[in-house]
C-alpha cells in the first residue's frame, strides 16, 4: 500500500482550512501545513486536526508548495488548497489506487461561486494534476499562476469525483481578487519584458467576455455566468492597464 502526504499552504485560512482537512483523513497518511504567520485560528486549527505546521515567511506559491513538498515523509504528495474539499466520491477513487500508485494523477475541480456551482464558462472540469511522486514533479511560477512540472513520461490518470473548490463567496469577494492577482500578473509580464498597447486594451477584454459567455457556454450558469465573464473581461482590462502603468512608471 502506497502512502500519502497532504500538502497544504495557509494564511489567515480559520473559516475553510477545518473542512479540508476532514476531507483528507480517509486516504492520506500525514498533513502538512507551511502556515504564512496566520493572525487567526488557521495554526491551532491545523494542529488540532493532527497536522504538521511549519511556519514559514512568505516567499510566493511555488516556493511555500516545494517546501512542503520537501517536509513530507512519504514518497506521493496530494496538493490541495485550504478553500477545497475532497469529495467522497474522489476520495474513494484515491483510495482504489492507493494500493499501487504510479504516475500522477488529475482531479477535476468544480468551484462554487456565490453559492453556484459553476459548470461552464471553462470553469469545469479544470483539471489539474493533486497526486504526484514527490522526487519527480516540481512547482513553478515567481509571482501567480504557479504550476506542476512533471516529466511528459509519467502516466497520466483522470481521478473519479470532484475537488470542490469553495472560492468566491460574493462578487465583491471576486472583484477584490481581480485586484491583488492582476497586479501580481502585471508584474510577472513587467519583469518579463511584455508591453501593453492600446489594441490589448480596447478589444481583449470584450473578447474575453464573448469567449466565456459565448464559446465557453457561461450563459449555461445564467446570472452568475454573466457576472464571471465581465468580470473575467474586466480581469483582463486590469491587467494590461496595470502593465502600461508599470512602463509608464518606470520612464519617470
Amino acid at each position: 500500500m502506497s502512502e500519502i502526504s497532504a500538502v497544504i499552504i495557509t494564511f489567515n485560512e480559520a473559516e475553510n482550512i477545518e473542512r479540508c482537512l476532514q476531507s483528507l483523513k480517509s486516504f492520506v497518511d500525514e498533513i502538512i501545513v507551511v502556515d504564512a504567520h496566520s493572525s487567526d485560528q488557521t495554526r491551532d486549527i491545523c494542529e488540532a486536526q493532527g497536522a504538521r505546521v511549519f511556519l514559514r515567511e512568505w516567499q510566493g506559491y511555488a516556493s511555500a508548495k516545494n517546501f512542503g513538498n520537501r517536509q513530507a515523509a512519504h514518497a506521493y504528495i496530494f496538493s490541495i488548497d485550504a478553500d477545497e474539499v475532497v469529495s467522497e466520491a474522489l476520495a474513494q477513487s484515491i483510495r482504489r489506487y492507493k494500493a499501487n500508485l504510479s504516475g500522477v494523477y488529475l482531479v477535476n475541480r468544480l468551484t462554487s461561486y456565490c453559492g453556484h456551482w459553476v459548470r461552464h464558462c471553462g470553469w469545469y472540469p479544470d483539471r489539474k494534476v493533486r497526486l504526484f511522486p514527490k522526487d519527480a514533479c516540481l512547482w513553478k511560477g515567481d509571482f501567480v499562476h504557479e504550476h506542476l512540472e512533471c516529466p511528459a513520461h509519467l502516466n497520466r490518470t483522470v481521478l473519479h469525483g470532484d475537488l470542490l473548490h469553495y472560492s468566491f463567496i460574493s462578487l465583491s469577494d471576486h472583484v477584490q481578487r481581480i485586484d491583488h492577482y492582476s497586479g501580481l500578473a502585471s508584474e510577472e509580464l513587467f519583469q518579463s519584458g511584455k508591453k501593453a498597447n492600446w489594441i490589448q486594451l480596447l478589444f481583449n477584454p470584450p473578447a474575453k467576455f464573448l469567449k466565456t459567455f459565448i464559446v465557453k457556454q457561461g450563459f449555461r450558469d445564467g446570472f452568475y455566468g454573466f457576472c464571471i465573464a465581465a468580470l473575467s473581461g474586466f480581469d483582463v482590462f486590469l491587467r494590461y492597464a496595470k502593465l502600461q502603468h508599470l512602463h509608464r512608471r518606470s520612464r519617470d
